[in-house]
């Protein structure tokens, strides 16, 4: 070959090996072209099964808490079995190396992820947590005869903590899902499966923490006594209103026992005043050290009741475990639940017309003596029905669910490490210096010497504002108070000391809480800039504004606050309020999250 051929032959070599090499990277290409476009039907078949078994579980979901509701035990069981099957069909059909390829992939790898945690979420309580639910006899939970059976309790404990952790880890599990970049449909239904975990997860820490903590509660460990005090709405204070009647409750081994009666006023004047943190004198002066009627001015339970836990200790030389606190609208809930209770030369207590009877007919009937009578016999009359008489164990748990839920029981302990568990629950009352969702606090006190606060219709609007560079997000109250008073026919011990003036004007001293390390910028009675008492109480500012309402009047208190620099981080706030002889008409306006 001449030299001259030489590169031509070389050049047509070069060539050859170029097609066969452009030929073989396009099979290649097809290959892979053919294997992802499959693999994308494959998914896309997968998912349409996935979405089938998913939209299947999530009815018998619905139709078996309707049936634990209604106790009827045997369908709930045939229902469970067929959602763990749906759920199971479900996680199968996102678990295979299509669908983990696809989660791989861009633009729909989130969403076939966020998919796969649904399924794997809903799996994972229908085979762990819902049998241990559904088996678990609420009656347990509840004393018999006066008397709970510890030993069984504590078997139930075992089982429910299980339970909790399954739950616990879902719904963190579940947490962790992104949702900002998620197709609408998935999106939704990651919204909704964490609204409903949210509740079960609330739920179960609260049953798992109860079974834990009664037997000891109870004085399987040793004998326990706790105070029991009536809160008053009718003269309101920050937890619900002024300690009244108390009884002790002595406990040994789940046996219950009422032991000694007497009334706060009978505590009497303790000058000196107990020592109070430098924050709480700013705010209320010295009144919570001196009077045990105004240790629950503070907001913060667990401050109230160590006070008046050492008042009691300083009066009559006993030391109590603990303090708990109910008012008379908890007694009307638990009534609809075990039918009237008959009170020994009294009239018999109804659970529609219990919060009447002892906060508005009794102050007008009676003298004061009467009246403790009244309430003691009251008391004791209560204590003997709700822990012998046999009732509906689910309905009696929904009845205390929801007087806790409006914080209208509350429980400190002075064991540290009891505490440290209630903590977690609304059971304790305890005011949070940090939080996830900004909460502002409107609480009220009564300032009239009088016991008025029954015919106060308390009303609040939050609305979320606009987000701010420095991580802060405002927030706008609305708050009226009305007034359903006479004019003229209330007794002088409903119209007490009248310190408003007009006997028949309620004056309330208003007290509004920013979220935690958040600020409050302005305060507004009626639309007029107003003049208010400020300070701190853990890492929320303070106001207190002075709202008089006459008869018939309403009062429309304005407050713009601001979150702390976390606070942006939240399209929703809550709000926390003072527990009222008529709940409160609400509502809460979120906004589209800041980023």
């Amino acid at each position: 070959m001449s030299e001259t051929e030489q590169p031509r032959h070389r050049g047509r070599r070069s060539r050859r090996r170029a097609r066969v090499r452009a030929r073989r990277a396009l099979l290649a290409g097809l290959v892979v072209g053919s294997l992802a476009l499959l693999s994308v039907g494959w998914v896309g078949f997968r998912g349409w099964q996935a979405r089938t078994h998913l939209l299947n579980a999530a009815a018998l979901a619905q139709q078996l808490s309707s049936e634990v509701v209604g106790a009827d035990t045997e369908r709930a069981q045939r229902t469970l079995s067929a959602l763990q099957v749906q759920a199971g069909a479900a996680r199968e059909a996102t678990d295979d190396p299509g669908w983990w390829a696809g989660q791989h992939a861009p633009f729909a790898g989130d969403d076939l992820t966020a998919v796969r945690q649904i399924a794997v979420a809903i799996d994972d309580l229908a085979r762990e947590a819902f049998p241990t639910l559904l088996r678990t006899d609420l009656s347990t939970l509840l004393p018999g005869k006066g008397r709970l059976d510890v030993r069984r309790l504590k078997a139930v404990a075992a089982e429910l903590t299980a339970t909790n952790q399954v739950v616990q880890r879902t719904h963190a599990r579940l947490a962790a899902v992104p949702g900002e970049t998620l197709v609408e449909p998935v999106r939704d239904a990651v919204v909704e499966l964490r609204t409903q975990l949210d509740q079960l997860a609330t739920l179960t820490r609260a049953a798992d923490g109860a079974a834990r903590l009664l037997p000891p509660l109870l004085g399987a460990a040793g004998p326990r006594s706790y105070l029991m005090v009536s809160q008053n709405p009718a003269e309101l204070r920050a937890t619900g209103g002024m300690f009244g009647a108390y009884a002790v409750i002595e406990a040994r081994d789940g046996q219950l026992r009422m032991g000694t009666q007497g009334t706060s006023a009978q505590l009497g004047l303790f000058d000196p005043p107990l020592k109070l943190k430098p924050e709480i004198r700013n705010l209320y002066t010295d009144l919570p050290g001196m009077y045990p009627a105004d240790v629950n001015l503070t907001p913060h339970f667990p401050t109230a009741a160590a006070l008046f836990r050492q008042m009691y200790r300083k009066r009559t030389g006993e030391t109590v475990d603990g303090v708990l606190a109910v008012d008379p609208v908890v007694l009307s809930y638990l009534l609809k639940v075990t039918g009237p209770v008959p009170v020994p030369g009294h009239t018999t207590l109804v659970g529609d017309k219990a919060v009447r009877t002892l906060l508005s007919d009794a102050y007008q009937r009676m003298d004061a003596e009467e009246q403790d009578q009244f309430f003691a016999a009251s008391a004791t009359a209560a204590f003997d029905t709700f822990f012998t008489r046999e009732v509906d164990p689910r309905a009696y748990l929904s009845a205390l669910d929801r007087a806790i839920t409006e914080r209208r029981v509350l429980f400190w302990s002075a064991h540290p490490e009891e505490q440290r568990v209630i903590e977690a629950n609304r059971l304790a009352g305890s005011l949070p210096e940090k939080e996830d969702v900004p909460t502002v606090g409107v609480f009220l006190n009564d300032g009239s010497g009088a016991k008025l606060g029954y015919y106060l219709r308390p009303a609040a609007t939050l609305t979320v504002g606009q987000c701010r560079p420095d991580g802060r997000r405002e927030l706008r109250l609305r708050f009226t108070l009305h007034s359903t008073a006479p004019q003229r026919g209330l007794s002088t011990s409903v119209l007490g000391l009248g310190l408003a003036g007009d006997p028949y004007t309620a004056r309330t001293l208003v007290s509004v809480y920013s979220p935690a390390g958040g600020a409050v910028l302005r305060t507004r009675l009626d639309g007029e800039e107003v003049a208010v008492g400020s300070g701190t109480e853990r890492r929320r500012q303070v106001v207190v504004a002075n709202v008089e309402v006459r008869p018939g009047a309403t009062r429309t208190v304005e407050v713009d606050v601001l979150t702390g620099r976390n606070g942006s981080a939240s399209d929703d706030a809550e709000l926390w309020l003072t527990p009222t002889a008529t709940p409160w008409t609400t509502h809460i306006d979120s906004a589209p999250h800041c980023d």
